[in-house]
């Protein structure tokens, strides 16, 4: 029998190709990057890892449509985009693909407009405040 390893594909949005660098106090020290390699070697034999992040709100529509009918999951943290983005909302809901919805700080803890998510309800979960761990944890839901 030949077990084939699920696909899962991380996607940051705006600004999260700064962690390690923006905010620290919030963000932590270290990069996406470094973490990935970290999700990689965790994940290893179980799950292909992808990565995707892009400043664009075009960009991150056209990933998402790109593997939206054929991997296993989805992992957006889409940042300022959750809640400002119609259009990423409607990807979303477009596509078989389950998606995880994640964020690093405590959005509730933060600023009144961190508080609505145009996302939340085309996402099967929502991951809040856990740091860079959330990410692992929203992987997970896949397995």
């Amino acid at each position: 029998m030949v077990v084939t390893k699920k696909q899962i594909l991380i996607v940051n949005g705006p600004n999260l190709n700064l962690l390690g660098k923006r905010e620290p106090e919030i963000y932590g020290h270290q990069t996406f990057e470094q973490y990935f390699e970290i999700l990689r070697d965790k994940f290893e034999g179980l799950v292909d890892l992808h990565y995707f992040q892009s400043n664009h709100e075009g960009a991150l529509i056209d990933k998402i449509h790109e593997v939206g009918f054929t991997f296993d999951g989805i992992v957006l943290n889409a940042g300022g985009l959750t809640h400002t983005s119609i259009a990423l909302a409607d990807a979303i809901a477009a596509v078989k693909t389950p998606t995880v919805e994640v964020h690093i700080s405590n959005v509730h803890a933060r600023e009144e407009y961190r508080h609505h998510s145009f996302l939340s309800k085309n996402c099967i979960g929502i991951i809040i405040g856990f740091g860079l761990r959330g990410y692992d944890f929203a992987i997970q839901t896949f397995l």
